[in-house]
């Protein structure tokens, strides 16, 4: 249904140190930066995630409510990102990661460094 995402970051350096090592834990690549738009491009698995400085030069800001859910394809997979975005400037936010039964899931949470709530999900 969706074709991409795009998120506000304040400092796409940063974020792409973070989302870089996200992407690598689940077999993604790197991203793409095209530092004069303003914009950083992830493509994996037939979706991309772009993050970009607002383009009315006020500062980006988080979605309150909001989560971005990532498709993994393993519990391993599941940890290494959780593990990956702690290493790499994310907060690890609610549970720690694990099965939850009423989703018949495997889930961690992290907030990525301008605050955006992640959850990666590999469906039991």
């Amino acid at each position: 249904m969706f074709s991409h995402l795009f998120l506000g970051s304040n400092d796409l350096a940063k974020a792409k140190v973070f989302y870089d090592a996200l992407f690598a834990a689940i077999g993604g690549p790197e991203g793409l930066l095209i530092a004069d738009r303003g914009r950083l491009i992830y493509a994996h698995k037939g979706s991309k995630l772009i993050l970009a400085t607002p383009n009315n030069g006020e500062a980006a800001t988080i979605a309150n409510g909001g989560t971005v859910g990532f498709a993994i394809d393993t519990a391993e997979q599941v940890e290494a990102w959780h593990a990956a975005g702690v290493a790499h400037g994310g907060t690890a936010i609610e549970n720690a990661p694990g099965v939850r039964p009423a989703f018949n899931a495997y889930l961690a949470y992290l907030r990525d460094p301008d605050g955006h709530k992640l959850c990666a999900l590999c469906q039991l």
